[in-house]
C-alpha cells in the first residue's frame, strides 16, 4: 500500500501526517501562526509536509483547509491570510506528487461517514478558531455548486453569524476583555471561575440556537460536533443540547454529540486521495 501525506491545516495549527491505509506513521504539528501573513503560513504548511514525509516516497497529499475554496483555490477564509491563492498547483509545483484539497469541515464529515457515525443524512460541526460544516445527505457529501455548508457563516443575531458568537475566536476575545490576556476555552474551563463559566455558557447558548436551526433545516439522524472546544467540558455540551432542543420545531430529538474519531480532519484528508 502506497505512503501519503494528510493534512488537517487550520486558522490556530497545521498536522501533517505521513500515512499507510489509516496507520498514521508520523505527526507533525506546527502554529499556523496567521497574524504573520501568507507568506509565513505557506512556510508552515510546507514545513509541516515535508518533515512529516521525511526521505520517503509519497502518492500524494491531501489537504483539508478552511474554505470557501474550490478547485484548489483558497478564496476568503476568515482565519487565513489567503486570498485567491491557488494552494493545489503551489504543492503540486514544490512537492511534484498528486495534489488534492478540500474543505476541512468536509474532510470531516467524510471520515465520519466512512469511520465515525456512518449514518445517511448528518452533519458536522468543527468547533475551533472558526466554525465550518460538512453536511451528508444520502450518504454522499452535498458540495452544491462547490462551496456549500459554510454552515458557521449562518445570520444569527443582530447581522452576525454563528462563528462570531460561538467559535473559539470568541471566546478568546471575550477572555481578553475580561482577564486581559487570551485565554483557550481549555484554559478558562481550568480557572473555575464564574466569569470564566459564563464565557463557556454564552457560547455554548448560541451554539445550540444555530443548531436548532440547522436541524429543522437539515432533518439529520445526528449532529456530530469535533474540534478544540471539546475541552470546554460537559456542561458545555449540556447547555448546546438544551438550546438546540428549545429552538428546533421537528417533532423528533435529534443526537448531538462529539465525534469519536481521533484526527477525523486528517483522515478525511487522507479520503479526498481515494476519489
Amino acid at each position: 500500500m502506497d505512503k501519503i501525506i494528510a493534512v488537517d491545516f487550520g486558522g490556530t495549527s497545521v498536522r501533517a501526517a505521513l500515512m499507510k491505509g489509516r496507520r498514521i506513521l508520523r505527526l507533525v504539528k506546527k502554529d499556523t501562526l496567521a497574524k504573520k501573513g501568507s507568506k509565513t503560513v505557506i512556510k508552515q504548511l510546507t514545513d509541516a509536509i515535508s518533515e512529516a514525509k521525511g526521505n520517503e516516497k509519497i502518492k500524494g497529499i491531501g489537504i483539508g483547509s478552511p474554505g470557501p475554496l474550490i478547485n484548489g483555490i483558497i478564496k476568503n477564509p476568515p482565519n487565513l491570510p489567503l486570498r485567491n491563492f491557488n494552494l493545489k498547483e503551489y504543492l503540486k509545483n514544490k512537492f511534484k506528487v498528486r495534489v488534492e484539497i478540500g474543505n476541512d469541515a468536509n474532510c470531516a464529515a467524510l471520515a465520519e461517514l466512512h469511520y465515525g457515525v456512518k449514518k445517511k443524512n448528518f452533519f458536522v460541526l468543527t468547533l475551533g478558531t472558526g466554525i465550518g460544516g460538512g453536511v451528508i445527505i444520502d450518504n454522499k457529501l452535498y458540495e452544491g455548486e462547490g462551496y456549500a455548508a459554510e454552515l458557521g457563516h449562518m445570520i444569527l443575531e443582530n447581522g452576525r453569524d454563528l462563528e462570531f458568537w460561538a467559535s473559539g475566536s470568541r471566546i478568546t476575545n471575550e477572555a481578553e476583555k475580561i482577564f486581559g490576556k487570551r485565554l483557550l476555552a481549555s484554559d478558562l474551563k481550568k480557572l473555575n471561575n464564574k466569569k470564566a463559566d459564563k464565557i463557556l455558557e454564552n457560547a455554548a447558548a448560541n451554539l445550540g440556537k444555530g443548531i436548532g436551526s440547522l436541524i429543522n433545516i437539515f432533518d439529520p439522524e445526528v449532529v456530530v460536533l469535533n474540534g478544540g472546544l471539546k475541552a470546554a467540558g460537559k456542561k458545555y455540551i449540556r447547555i448546546v443540547r438544551k438550546e438546540a432542543q428549545k429552538y428546533c420545531i421537528l417533532p423528533k430529538k435529534v443526537k448531538i454529540e462529539w465525534s469519536k474519531l481521533e484526527n477525523a480532519g486528517i483522515l478525511g484528508a487522507a479520503l479526498l486521495l481515494e476519489k
